[in-house]
């Protein structure tokens, strides 16, 4: 199944993902784990909870760039002007 997804709605997207089987998914730029991998895997546990409308709102004052990375920017200009006491 070769569908052009960058021309497609999100509505489309989602429709045709739900409705493609496990044998249509292309896994071949995806690597196979191998135990070597796996040995050296770690957890990695960096979440933060953060509210939907203030995601909303960075996704919509994004302008072209990723809005995680217009957040990272905004905590880290914070950060910088903060005066330690």
């Amino acid at each position: 199944m070769s569908k052009d997804f960058s021309k497609m709605s999100k509505e489309e997207r989602q429709k045709a993902l739900f409705e493609m089987s496990d044998e249509d998914i292309d896994f071949s730029d995806i690597p196979e784990l191998d135990e070597t991998f796996l040995e050296n895997a770690k957890r990695v546990e960096n979440t933060i909870v953060v509210k939907d409308d203030v995601i909303n709102w960075f996704k919509n004052h994004a302008k072209g760039k990723n809005y995680k990375v217009l957040i990272n920017d905004v905590l880290e200009n914070y950060i910088e002007h903060q005066v330690e006491s």
